[in-house]
């Protein structure tokens, strides 16, 4: 998974500590966390096309939340970023080598990695579609009580 879903996850709780509909510029953003505004752009517009960020164009533009933490799961921000495709893909590499003049029908019914993987996978999907953007940000400000506050602060916003 790349390192742009955790920007994306902690550029979308930054926007909701800010708590308002004024749109944040990207170059705000990306220095809030000191990472580069160009490829952070690249995430946030993906956020922008999944429908989990809204964009203002201009001098004043930006982007701010299009819907709430509790309407957000983190698989939604996964496929954003990383989009819908399985994460492991199997190739069937043992029709080759060794395997390549196994009769055919020893191939006709998955493998075990690839079923293993498909399994995990799955469980995986279902425990990011199970827990919302709300439920990490309630997490993180039980552990930094005065998180949003520092947010709001270096943006500005307090």
């Amino acid at each position: 998974m790349s390192e742009g879903v955790e920007w994306a996850m902690h550029c979308c709780l930054t926007l909701a500590w800010l708590g308002d509909d004024q749109p944040v510029p990207t170059a705000k953003l990306a220095a809030g966390y000191e990472l580069p505004p160009a490829y952070l752009n690249k995430q946030l517009q993906a956020l922008v096309r999944a429908g989990i960020l809204a964009s203002t164009p201009g001098a004043r533009g930006g982007f701010r939340l299009a819907r709430p933490l509790d309407k957000i799961t983190l698989m939604d921000v996964v496929t954003a970023i990383e989009g819908p495709d399985d994460a492991f893909q199997c190739t069937e590499i043992r029709q080759r080598g060794a395997g390549a003049e196994a009769p055919v029908r020893q191939f006709r019914a998955p493998c075990a990695i690839s079923t293993a993987m498909r399994k995990a996978e799955l469980a995986w999907r279902r425990a990011l579609t199970a827990q919302t953007l709300a439920e990490v940000q309630a997490a993180a400000d039980r552990h930094a009580p005065n998180l949003a506050d520092g947010v709001r602060r270096w943006y500005g916003r307090g």
